[in-house]
């Protein structure tokens, strides 16, 4: 696809650095941003200050000082530096305004205080290693994928020592299309996994103004309730439920995570901070694997062509299951943390910001 897709390319040439447009011509888009209706006791204009409630109407409760100046550009004229600032951050945020012309201060709340502080924060490279999120991060990352890759890479074995145990019969080409039936299970749920997170994300953010660790917490849950069936299930007809949970939670994980990583640390470097936190994966996944791998290994015999079968069913990979019940079970913890701290945080700001507005 990324082939063919190349041959059809077409490579918009790099114009002049950007500049502001000029306030004339920018009078027309500016004064259709500021049709905006402030709530009332938001602010009191003085003169020179216009709140357009309807074109052509006068709002009920403000009273003007002036009539409208002769120079309709007055109002959409920035003062100083803050023109080519003001033309990028209205693409970005709402920010209360302060002078003529800014659109009129609105309460802050949880929602647009977390949009705000993710278009400004700027962490990457070294800098995240000062940072105590950045670790938080890393580690949840590495331990919920850690448990997901376990099952996702060894499913096949837990096939194979199940099926083996519960039916002696059953042939090698069965227990193939068996173990191929839990890869398609595991690939559609992370896919549903992934749709879901990014559109829960944005819900519990923008609609309910809480923070986007919850998805952490779902997903760490998913997976615990996963890990207790990897430990329970002995029969392979019900083996669906560790595969299919695995990928909900793994699809719902990295579905949110770039997200999360963008709110967190800002935009600007997102593809360098996430290629460091797509390290986590490889450090946990390689360490839960050998843990698998021990553990089936310690139950198996040697075949004489040098293969390695177990027949104990579900006792072949049961331990491996209880050490990534422990990894879920602090990643929930170390999740309902970072709620709690990114509630404190908020609290914090507001409250910093309150006294700001007060002075």
């Amino acid at each position: 696809m990324v082939l063919v897709g190349t041959l059809f390319l077409r490579v918009v040439p790099y114009t002049s650095t950007y500049s502001p447009l000029k306030t004339e011509d920018r009078s027309c888009s500016d004064s259709s941003t500021l049709l905006k209706r402030a709530r009332s006791g938001d602010s009191r204009y003085s003169a020179g200050h216009l709140s357009q409630d309807e074109p052509g109407t006068q709002p009920e409760g403000i009273s003007y000082h002036d009539d409208t100046p002769k120079d309709p550009t007055e109002f959409n004229e920035p003062e100083g530096p803050k023109q080519g600032a003001e033309e990028t951050s209205s693409l970005l945020s709402k920010s209360s305004g302060s002078g003529p012309g800014d659109i009129p201060y609105q309460e802050p709340t949880a929602k647009n205080e977390a949009d705000h502080d993710s278009h400004h924060v700027d962490i990457r490279g070294l800098a995240l290693l000062s940072k105590m999120k950045f670790y938080q991060l890393w580690l949840m990352m590495g331990l919920l994928t850690g448990v997901g890759l376990m099952t996702i890479n060894n499913i096949g074995g837990d096939a194979r020592a199940i099926w083996h145990h519960y039916d002696d019969s059953a042939s090698s080409e069965f227990i193939q299309k068996r173990q191929l039936m839990h890869v398609e299970i595991l690939s559609f749920m992370s896919f549903c996994g992934r749709l879901l997170s990014g559109i829960g994300s944005d819900l519990i953010v923008k609609k309910l103004g809480m923070s986007r660790s919850w998805c952490l917490f779902l997903s760490s849950s998913i997976f615990l309730l996963a890990q207790i069936c990897g430990v329970n299930i002995d029969n392979p007809h019900a083996l669906g439920l560790i595969s299919g949970l695995t990928g909900l939670a793994y699809g719902f994980l990295f579905g949110v995570y770039p997200s999360l990583i963008a709110e967190t640390f800002g935009v600007g470097g997102l593809s360098q901070n996430w290629g460091c936190m797509t390290l986590a994966p490889i450090v946990f996944g390689n360490i839960f694997n050998l843990v698998y791998g021990h553990i089936y290994d310690q139950h198996s015999v040697i075949l004489p062509d040098g293969t390695r079968d177990c027949r104990e069913g579900i006792y072949c990979y049961r331990n491996a299951y209880f050490v990534t019940m422990a990894a879920s079970l602090a990643g929930v913890v170390i999740s309902l943390w970072s709620i709690h701290h990114d509630w404190v945080e908020n609290v914090k700001k507001r409250k910093e910001r309150d006294r700001g507005r007060e002075a």
